[in-house]
């Protein structure tokens, strides 16, 4: 282990105690080790499909420490880590998705119904009546096709700026902060060539 004196490390517009940088370390960390094992046990045959973050840590790390409650992400299948490190997803999840476990409570993004790390938090309860938006970290459901996230991730940007413009949608306060939360969106390489 690294020993420094500094117990915090002062940026521009963040300040990240020690325990902090550590934390965001182990959980980077432990992304990447569940990329190796996850893509062993694909290529060993012992899982059908996998596809893996392994690489983007440091930036979803960072990503994690701008994403506040209310927030939605649209993004894509590497976005583990961002998603382990707001406490959404867990490794045990993970590997229960790499496996298709058809258990809600074992894999609560689709049961086993989508590729592993394809992530969807859900917005009813178990009486099928809405949560309250504002109070969770949000992800919209990940779509196979490249690209396929950002025309979602403008409209979600979109409504956001429609609950800050129309006055009826104000009621409506387990959807939105008036508008005021933010839609974060990643995309890969292959999108972008």
């Amino acid at each position: 282990m690294i020993e420094t004196k500094a117990k915090n490390v002062k940026l521009k517009s963040i300040t990240l105690t020690r325990e902090q940088i550590i934390r965001d370390y182990r959980v980077a960390y432990q992304s990447r080790q569940a990329s190796l094992i996850g893509r062993r046990e694909v290529m060993g045959g012992k899982a059908k499909f996998g596809i893996f973050g392994d690489g983007k840590e440091v930036a979803q790390v960072a990503m994690s420490h701008a994403f506040n409650k209310g927030d939605i992400r649209s993004g894509y299948y590497r976005d583990q880590t961002v998603m382990f490190a707001l406490g959404v997803h867990s490794i045990q999840e993970f590997f229960a998705q790499l496996y298709a476990h058809a258990d809600v409570e074992a894999e609560p993004f689709s049961a086993g119904r989508q590729m592993n790390s394809h992530i969807a938090t859900r917005m009813l309860d178990d009486n099928g009546r809405w949560k309250n938006l504002t109070e969770m970290y949000q992800s919209s459901a990940d779509l196979s096709p490249t690209g396929a996230q950002m025309p979602r991730l403008v409209g979600l940007g979109y409504a956001s700026k429609l609950y800050r413009e129309i006055q009826e949608l104000q009621q409506f306060t387990q959807f939105s902060k008036n508008g005021n939360e933010v839609a974060f969106g990643t995309i890969g390489n292959a999108s972008c060539a």
